[in-house]
């Protein structure tokens, strides 16, 4: 039998940037993946191919709309549907490769087949040829991560009615793409197909797009997208869902409860995602999980088991690739002896549409919520050079910072960009920046970056250009 220190169960961004971590610091590790990729469900069928698609159907839509513009004049454009979704599978191929590439770097052992927990120390692994192969472990870290949730009453079918998994390898392009769920998976898929030609519907149940993100967002969002062309229909309950074989059918009751029907050729169900264990054999050894199906852990990410972790979609917080990343890498060290940590207040959070969406620290909301005085400051894109050169001039930044002491508690970006910009933000709350010491720091110019210099200029009311 062969014995690790470290078995790492999932090669999604958390499992195998654990699995990276755990070899450095010498540590014999060993991942379990059960399918025939690595890379988990960002590297496959989430995070990279779904920006494969939003830069794809961008570059179309630009050409559609901008071109002619910007002095580009081309006649019989046309979309290769075909080409556009090999050239993603090209993308995923790559990304998944670079894994291998990685593990077989760093010495880390792969299982390819279903892990499940035998006891605390040993996993046996049925492989694809229906085999067992047992292994023997000092430490586990479960990264299974998630799959996508529906509503109790929906029947998938994969073909007509869709999860994001089946929105990425279509055949065709939607004539009419209903969405249910106004979250991030469903306006950036909604945007691809939206770009292509698609009539795209959004039918969410809560008042606002994006609901946990800042109000500022939602509204800007919204506003843009609209203007492309997606149709909103918030504060509606989805009662039911039917493929009656041409078409698809929603019937949705509005705010004043009146039902309405929505008739498309597919739906996209997109009302989140679960933790995925399925298999793992927690009950054998006994591990605590919550009503919503997370496992439970401490703030060391151990469960009740002692030397068995979890980490990224399968425990609580929000289901982010770079979140379980943090976490993996905080789990190996705390393993190997160190003290890491995590403040998860400073995980980022990103909507890859078009202009892009960024987040990171407090909203205006729980400001005010937990009692919190504050200042802001805001700037409008459509006020930088860069944004006009461009023409992308949507949206805008807006910085919470202390009423007392000027540290930034929040910041929230809407524009071109977002995606690459926050991490500014995220440098600046993690050495507790204030507004003032942003300010003060030179940005070049022309760049998007100016707004949230311009942002933090306005928390003392003395930005420059607005």
């Amino acid at each position: 039998m062969k014995s690790f220190d470290i078995a790492i169960i999932g090669s999604g961004p958390g499992g195998y940037v654990a699995a990276i971590r755990c070899a450095q610091l010498g540590l014999k590790t060993s991942i379990i993946e059960k399918y025939n990729t690595l890379g988990g469900t960002c590297l496959n069928v989430g995070c990279i191919p779904s920006k494969a698609l939003l830069d794809s159907s961008h570059h179309y839509f630009d050409a559609v709309k901008h071109f002619k513009t910007h002095g580009i004049e081309i006649s019989e454009l046309k979309v290769n549907f075909e080409q556009m979704i090999t050239r993603k599978n090209e993308v995923v191929a790559q990304t998944s490769g670079g894994i291998n590439y990685l593990m077989d770097k760093n010495k880390v052992t792969v299982f390819q087949g279903v892990g499940r927990f035998k006891d605390a120390t040993h996993i046996s692994i049925k492989k694809n040829d229906n085999s067992i192969e047992e292994i023997e472990a000092k430490n586990t870290i479960i990264a299974t991560g998630s799959k996508p949730a529906t509503l109790p009453f929906i029947q998938l079918d994969k073909k007509k009615i869709i999860t994001s998994t089946e929105a990425l390898n279509l055949k065709e392009i939607p004539k009419h793409l209903m969405v249910i769920g106004g979250g991030v998976i469903g306006l950036e898929l909604g945007s691809v197909y939206n770009r292509l030609g698609s009539k795209v519907s959004i039918i969410e149940y809560m008042p606002t797009i994006i609901p946990e993100m800042d109000i500022m967002l939602a509204k800007e969002l919204q506003k843009s997208l609209k203007k492309q062309g997606i149709k909103f229909y918030t504060s509606h309950k989805v009662t039911a869902v039917k493929n009656n074989g041409d078409e698809v059918v929603i019937i949705a009751d509005d705010k004043k409860g009146n039902p309405l029907e929505f008739v498309g050729d597919y739906a996209l169900i997109s009302v989140g995602r679960k933790p995925y264990t399925k298999g793992l054999g927690l009950e054998n050894i006994k591990i605590q999980v919550s009503d919503k199906g997370q496992i439970k852990t401490n703030q060391n990410l151990q469960t009740n088991i002692a030397n068995i972790y979890a980490i990224g979609d399968v425990v609580k917080g929000a289901m982010l690739a770079h979140k379980a990343e943090e976490e993996g890498i905080m789990v190996a060290e705390i393993i190997a002896g160190q003290k890491p940590h995590i403040d998860y207040n400073l995980i980022p959070g990103v909507v890859y549409t078009w202009p892009e969406v960024a987040t990171v620290g407090k909203t205006e909301e729980q400001l005010k919520t937990e009692g919190i005085n504050y200042n802001t400051g805001t700037f409008a894109m459509r006020a930088l050079g860069r944004a006009r050169a461009s023409m992308d001039i949507d949206g805008q930044i807006k910085v919470l910072a202390d009423a007392k002491t000027d540290e930034i508690l929040g910041v929230h970006m809407i524009g071109a960009r977002a995606a690459d910009m926050i991490a500014e933000a995220v440098i600046a709350m993690e050495f507790r920046a204030s507004s003032e010491d942003i300010a003060r720091s030179s940005h070049a110019h022309p760049t998007y970056t100016e707004a949230f210099k311009e942002a933090c200029l306005d928390v003392a009311n003395r930005a420059i250009h607005s």
